[in-house]
């Protein structure tokens, strides 16, 4: 589905609580998408690659949470050798932006020296939480911050975690796929909940 007007955070909370989300093309045109399937990565499942642990015990990076919001989002956008092209234009940053003023969207980051050097995004609405996209400028520091927002989800009792599309990137971190039905149904499941986002206490 094509959207012609103006993106709005009011118009994003209405489609993630249907099922959609948007995405732009390379002139700005953004379309919506309900995939069937549907890739859910399920939170009690979640276990960091072996790999990963002495980096987490460690704490190479600090991880802070909704500091620097849009900037997230902007380094995201950047360009990537595998994907030249972004689907995350202006007009969806400002909307989630304004999402992110609404207490409905919020960034994971990852610190060193004083310098953001990974992080992620989303959207939380009840108890659902929608990865939207990650980025790392330092290897592990994407990965890391992905493990706290498990941590985050966890003790704030989500039920589900979308990230849409099955790739090799949400394959990494357990994501299956479900059918549309079924995933509408744990939304919908999900939506009934409140869920405080913050940052985990572990």
């Amino acid at each position: 589905m094509e959207e012609s007007t103006p993106l709005t955070a009011e118009t994003l909370v209405y489609a993630y609580a249907s099922g959609m989300f948007p995405m732009a093309e390379e002139t700005g045109e953004i379309f919506w998408y309900s995939p069937d399937p549907r890739a859910i990565i399920p939170i009690q499942s979640y276990k960091p690659a072996k790999s990963l642990k002495p980096v987490i015990n460690q704490k190479r990076f600090e991880i802070r949470v909704d500091t620097c919001f849009e900037q997230v989002m902007r380094n995201c956008a950047l360009p990537r050798p595998t994907e030249p092209e972004t689907w995350i234009s202006e007009e969806i940053v400002q909307a989630y932006t304004e999402l992110h003023k609404m207490g409905l969207a919020h960034s994971v980051e990852a610190w060193q020296e004083d310098k953001l050097v990974g992080g992620l995004y989303g959207v939380s609405l009840g108890a659902a939480f929608f990865g939207e996209s990650m980025f790392s400028f330092v290897s592990n520091s994407s990965k890391v911050a992905f493990h706290y927002l498990i941590q985050i989800l966890r003790e704030q009792n989500y039920q589900l975690l979308d990230s849409q599309f099955m790739n090799d990137n949400v394959l990494r971190y357990g994501a299956i796929d479900i059918p549309r039905s079924a995933y509408l149904k744990r939304l919908t499941k999900a939506l009934k909940s409140t869920c405080d986002f913050q940052k985990p206490t572990i």
